[in-house]
C-alpha cells in the first residue's frame, strides 16, 4: 500500500500547468473539486483525485478526459452496477474488465482498465480528426463494433446522449483549468 501511494504521489508530480503570467490551476485542484460535488469525505476525494492523475500517466490519458467519464458514468460511485452489469467508478463490463485482465471490483484497478480501454478508443478513432474523441467516447459506451458499423456514433439515443454529456463535462473541466 504504501508503494502504491508514493507511486500516485511521484505521478501526480508530473501533471500540472505552469504559467509565469497567470496563477496556473493544477488539474488535481479542477479534479478534486469536481469530485467534491458528489462525496464529501475528505480521504475519498483525495484519493479518487490522485487515482485519476495516476490512471492518467500510467496510461497516458488527459485526466480531465478521465474524470469526465467517471462522472458521466458512475456519478464517482466505487459501487456503481448498471443494469447492463457494467461495474464501478468506470463502469467496466465484465468481459472488457476480463479483456484488459483487471478486476472491475477493485476501485484503483476499475480506474486504470477504464484508462487502458479509453486509451485502446482513443488511439483506434485517432485518425478521424476532429471527430477522434467523439468516436472513441461512443466506442467506450457503445462498443468499437458499432462505431465502425455507424461510420461514427451510432443512431443510439443512449450513446448520442452519453457521447454530449461527456464532451460538454469535459469541456467544462478543460474552463476550470484554463480560466
Amino acid at each position: 500500500m504504501k508503494k502504491f501511494l508514493i507511486a500516485l504521489i511521484i505521478s501526480a508530480s508530473f501533471i500540472g500547468v505552469e504559467s509565469a503570467t497567470v496563477e496556473a490551476v493544477e488539474p488535481y485542484d479542477v479534479i478534486r473539486k469536481e469530485i467534491s460535488y458528489y462525496h464529501k469525505g475528505e480521504k475519498e476525494i483525495a484519493w479518487l483525485s490522485m487515482a485519476i492523475l495516476y490512471a492518467a500517466e500510467q496510461c497516458q490519458v488527459d485526466p480531465l478526459l478521465i474524470t469526465a467519464v467517471m462522472e458521466t458514468e458512475s456519478a464517482f460511485r466505487f459501487n456503481a452496477i448498471s443494469p447492463a452489469g457494467a461495474i464501478g467508478l468506470m463502469q467496466l463490463m465484465p468481459g472488457t474488465a476480463s479483456m484488459i485482465g483487471v478486476d472491475p471490483h477493485k476501485p484503483l484497478a476499475n480506474i486504470v482498465g477504464g484508462a487502458i480501454y479509453l486509451k485502446n478508443q482513443l488511439n483506434r478513432f485517432a485518425g478521424n480528426g476532429a471527430y477522434a474523441i467523439s468516436y472513441a467516447l461512443a466506442a467506450y459506451n457503445a462498443g468499437p463494433q458499432a462505431v465502425i458499423n455507424a461510420g461514427g456514433i451510432p443512431r443510439i439515443s443512449e450513446t448520442q446522449n452519453y457521447v454530449v454529456k461527456v464532451v460538454n463535462n469535459y469541456n467544462r473541466l478543460l474552463k476550470n483549468l484554463n480560466g
